[in-house]
């Protein structure tokens, strides 16, 4: 059985690192999807494919596929830099600002 170790990305509507830091173990799936011929929804036999399990390390993910025997394969993350501007937004809300903010 083969799984898949990565980070996840932050959602595109998140400005935060929220959900980021921890390593999720996917397993793949193994059956093919089936289309419902009545209400056309899309199911499957597999009941690993929804199985999501999150550790605090990679090292416990790779020690957790180890120990039970999985393949496995390993995502790097992508490091972004962080986008924090000095005097940003918070600017507007000072006490030490030199002019007084007016409409």
């Amino acid at each position: 059985m083969r799984a898949r170790i990565y980070q996840p990305a932050r959602n595109a509507m998140q400005s935060g690192t929220a959900k980021t830091k921890h390593w999720i173990l996917d397993y793949a799936q193994t059956d093919a999807r089936e289309i419902d011929p009545l209400m056309g929804w899309t199911s499957s036999g597999d009941m690993n494919s929804q199985v999501r399990l999150r550790f605090e390390t990679r090292a416990e993910a790779e020690a957790y596929a180890k120990e039970k025997g999985l393949e496995y394969t390993v995502t790097e993350p992508h490091q972004r830099k962080a986008n924090v501007r000095p005097r940003g937004y918070g600017e507007n809300f000072a006490t030490d600002r030199r002019t007084v903010w007016t409409h």
